[in-house]
């Protein structure tokens, strides 16, 4: 990412409120305008993270089930347990998952007894990658600097609200 988008990234962050930022002032309703405020925020954080997962030659989806075998580690996990743990459900967990043994991130065993069930582990050079990628979850704090801890607690638990 270049220094012009970092900066105008920081600056939607920090200052812009989602009317001037796509410069239109009415929505048919508030709750319009929280389904494109949540699209929109959505967008921008993904596209900080893929400029930064780029550079490691990674993809987001790639990021999430490196950590989804590093919260496992040392054990194995097979990839139902990926897909029902995937950020991004409509991703294919399959192609992920060959993508990153290609690059040796990870391992596959398939078991002897039943060959459509496959362990998958992290290897020692996804966990370094992770190591390095680790810094990614402490720029949030600089993000959403506007918020307070309190703040984005309520945020995280509104959001689990409307989930729900």
């Amino acid at each position: 990412m270049s220094f012009v988008e970092s900066v105008r990234i920081f600056f939607i962050f920090t200052i812009m409120k989602l009317e001037d930022e796509i410069q239109q002032k009415k929505f048919k309703s508030e709750y319009h305008k929280l389904a494109i405020n949540i699209t929109y925020s959505y967008n921008l954080v993904s596209y900080v993270n893929h400029s930064k997962f780029k550079n490691e030659d990674i993809t987001p989806q790639q990021f999430n089930v490196l950590r989804i075998l590093r919260g496992q580690y040392p054990s194995p996990c097979n990839l139902k347990l990926i897909k029902d743990r995937m950020l991004d459900r409509m991703s294919d967990a399959s192609r992920i998952v060959d993508k990153l043994k290609a690059k040796e991130f990870l391992e596959r065993h398939e078991c002897p007894n039943d060959r459509r069930n496959v362990d998958l582990l992290i290897t020692e050079k996804g966990l370094e990658l992770l190591k390095t990628l680790d810094y990614i979850d402490d720029e949030f704090k600089t993000t959403f600097k506007n918020l307070s801890v309190a703040e984005v607690k309520q945020l995280n638990d509104l959001l689990d609200k409307a989930r729900g």
